[in-house]
């Protein structure tokens, strides 16, 4: 780079390029991309499961679940067409005897969405408490 006057009477034009404001730009995408780029390149490892035909044939998951109903108003029913509004001992106790009749039962909750949380927390607690590990939320897909 050429420093000089800047009065020294020629009325050339000034050739020289200034780089002050490229290697500026320059060092601060280099600073943001060694930033980045370790957090770009982290990954979790995993072992995920495989499975094959066989041991898919094997391991048949029982196609019925034991369904758990949550109406709006917070009353709990157990089996898909129960009308018997139970309390959430009763509940537990239910889940304690399908638990005994069946190690691998599969609980289905079908909760009201207007349903407060707390109703659905102490009915995966009645699960917990009765040992039951295999817990589905039921839901509904719109129509297209």
């Amino acid at each position: 780079m050429a420093f000089g006057s800047m009065n020294n009477g020629d009325d050339a034009p000034m050739s020289d390029i200034n780089v002050t404001p490229l290697v500026d730009v320059m060092l601060v995408l280099l600073i943001v991309f060694m930033i980045t780029m370790p957090v770009l390149t982290h990954s979790i490892p995993l072992e995920l499961p495989t499975t094959s035909e066989q041991a898919a044939k094997k391991d048949k998951q029982p196609t019925d679940p034991l369904r758990l109903t949550i109406d709006a108003g917070g009353a709990y029913y157990i089996g898909a067409d129960s009308v018997t509004k139970l309390s959430i001992e009763d509940v537990t106790a239910k889940l304690k005897e399908a638990q005994a009749k069946d190690e691998n039962v599969i609980v289905a909750v079908s909760a009201d969405k207007a349903v407060e949380y707390d109703y659905v927390n102490k009915a995966l607690g009645a699960a917990r408490e009765a040992g039951i590990s295999k817990i589905g939320f039921v839901t509904e897909t719109k129509a297209q």
